[in-house]
């Protein structure tokens, strides 16, 4: 009987697109996660993966690389560039081992990277760990990244205990960033993300909106959070 995770990884059913070519290797994810209490959608086929996607937006998709119709790095740029997806977070599995290929695939929006062959157990590890950060996005309690707090459902964030006055652009932008902490974005990433794709917003407005969320976020004794990365763009960092 397959291994399962150690009691302390495992995590509440979530909804997973699984999109991988390799039919034993797909049966074998789909009941591994199914046994670990997850819903499980397997297609083997990108431009399907693109439509499973649209009709029920899963919670995280693991994506091969080399799949059948759309490429794998082609479903994950229009998964970033749709405003209804550009928040799932996507692990891609692939057996290109080179630098440039894993550089490639973090650039188009890709959260993790596993290269071929792995261990179910370690993907298994990996989908917990983002699951156990999203999890009080998706049940739409507090987020916390290091001493920032946000409510979504009140619209109000916190650091160290004082409430912080946000627009509306920056609360959604602040937002967007809490959701992946550590993670860096593109001016254009973030343009689909926290704009939309049919926003005609041009990209200095992007710094625009960050300059003021460094602003609102300025409290005495703390460090600016937002960082820059030089030619890449800009994370947030937990404080």
């Amino acid at each position: 009987m397959p291994d399962k995770l150690q009691e302390g990884a495992k995590v509440q059913a979530g909804k997973l697109l699984l999109v991988e070519d390799d039919p034993a290797l797909s049966e074998l994810l789909e009941y591994r996660f199914s046994n670990e209490g997850y819903d499980v959608r397997t297609t083997a086929d990108g431009d399907e993966a693109l439509l499973l996607a649209a009709e029920d937006v899963p919670d995280l998709v693991i994506l091969d690389w080399m799949i059948e119709g759309t490429s794998g790095i082609e479903v994950c740029r229009r998964l970033r560039r749709d405003k209804s997806t550009a928040h799932v977070p996507i692990i891609m599995l692939t057996a290109r081992e080179a630098e440039d290929d894993r550089i490639r695939g973090l650039e188009t929006g890709a959260d993790d990277y596993l290269t071929k062959p792995f261990s179910p157990r370690e993907l298994l590890a990996r989908v917990a760990a983002v699951m156990r950060r999203i999890r009080p996005v998706l049940a739409g309690e507090s987020i916390e990244v290091g001493d920032l707090t946000l409510d979504p459902v009140a619209h109000k964030v916190s650091r160290r205990g004082q409430t912080l006055k946000l627009g509306p652009t920056e609360y959604r932008l602040l937002k967007f960033f809490m959701e992946s902490p550590g993670r860096v974005f593109s001016r254009n990433q973030l343009l689909d993300g926290v704009w939309g794709t049919e926003s005609d917003i041009e990209l200095r407005t992007v710094d625009v909106h960050i300059r003021r969320l460094r602003k609102a976020l300025e409290i005495d004794g703390a460090k600016d959070p937002v960082r820059t990365v030089r030619s890449a763009g800009y994370s947030l960092e937990a404080a």
